[in-house]
């Protein structure tokens, strides 16, 4: 049987459940898994008549999903209605901490039917941090919440394109705080994760590719010293568990090198340094409109005890309600989240 992937639809403000239905709605997507959307009934009736998609919803219940997606018709939309707005509740491209709490709890409904095995993975739409915050969920996004409500210690950000892959040993810190947090044990653990989540993708011996932190990998300690004292005895204890990897290398070729085939992943050392190289190969913007016509690319929380994957885009306000969404990141996802499905399966 085809996983069962739940979508959460992010803030209502937002795209998410614009790029959701559109995702739904797609054949290709129908051939891997079996999607079901968890938000609200309202937000998604607006969406779908935006979208104008010529399909219904249909409403589902959880403790009988498996048997209601094997029976649904073509033209079905199901979601698991939270129930949270009444008609007109929310307005598109608004901060609002109603919209952030709403949000949040379609992220926590997800979680817990993964946790529970309803759901074989929970693929994320994209939330607004401010409008979270103002709601009182004081996470830093959705990659701290899934690790909270999972009980996971070490987990990591993995970014994908069709040409690259990208691990990060942080995310979510200031470039002083990252100093202090490039450490062997973290470093070797997220080695670790990329030589794990490679292997659920199917890929039998991957090769990995550690960025180094400091510009020329500090130049034999003249720009620093985290390559000797951080970098190199984590990748060399690596080695020793049998993983192929190699590094460190000057951050300013690793990603042509992988993007030449050299490396199945890269692991970075803090947020910008992943995520510029990422989204150069994956997003195109049309400089004259300012719209952006391709927004591909996945991001992915490894070291969860379940599968979750996102976009990898914000929730687009300036676009919100109108119908030119670009669903490509969420169809990415929801690919990426099967395979990993599947994988998993395989490997039980």
């Amino acid at each position: 049987m085809k996983p069962i992937l739940g979508i959460t639809i992010g803030d209502p403000a937002g795209i998410g459940p614009e790029i959701t239905l559109k995702a739904m709605a797609c054949q290709k997507i129908l051939e891997v898994c079996s999607p079901v959307a968890v938000g609200d009934k309202k937000v998604l009736e607006n969406a779908l008549k935006i979208t104008k998609i010529e399909k219904k919803l249909v409403a589902v219940k959880e403790d009988s999903l498996k048997e209601t997606l094997a029976h649904l018709e073509k033209d079905a939309l199901p979601y698991i209605d939270m129930e949270i707005f009444k008609e007109n509740g929310w307005q598109y491209g608004k901060v609002d901490a109603g919209c952030g709490d709403a949000g949040f709890q379609f992220i926590k409904k997800g979680i817990t039917l993964a946790m529970e095995g309803v759901l074989d993975g929970v693929v994320t739409g994209p939330i607004n941090k401010e409008a979270l915050n103002l709601a009182g969920h004081h996470f830093s996004g959705h990659t701290e919440i899934f690790a909270h409500y999972t009980g996971a210690k070490t987990y990591r950000m993995v970014l994908t394109s069709d040409k690259l892959r990208v691990i990060h040993v942080t995310t979510h810190a200031s470039i002083r705080k990252v100093c202090d947090m490039v450490k062997k044990d973290r470093i070797y653990d997220t080695i670790c994760l990329a030589d794990e989540t490679l292997r659920l993708l199917g890929i039998d011996s991957p090769r990995i590719g550690v960025a180094g932190f400091n510009p020329h990998c500090s130049e034999g300690g003249l720009f620093g010293e985290e390559e000797a004292l951080e970098i190199i005895p984590a990748i060399e204890d690596a080695k020793k568990a049998g993983i192929e990897v190699i590094g460190p290398v000057s951050p300013d070729t690793v990603f042509v090198k992988a993007l030449g085939g050299a490396y199945d992943m890269v692991v970075a050392m803090y947020h910008d340094q992943g995520h510029i190289p990422l989204k150069l190969c994956g997003f195109k913007m049309d400089a004259e409109t300012g719209a952006f016509t391709s927004m591909s690319g996945v991001n992915c929380t490894v070291g969860l005890p379940i599968i979750r994957t996102s976009v990898d885009h914000g929730t687009a306000f300036e676009v919100a309600g109108t119908g030119k969404a670009n669903e490509e990141s969420m169809i990415d996802a929801l690919h990426m989240a099967a395979a990993m499905a599947r994988g998993r399966e395989k490997r039980r």
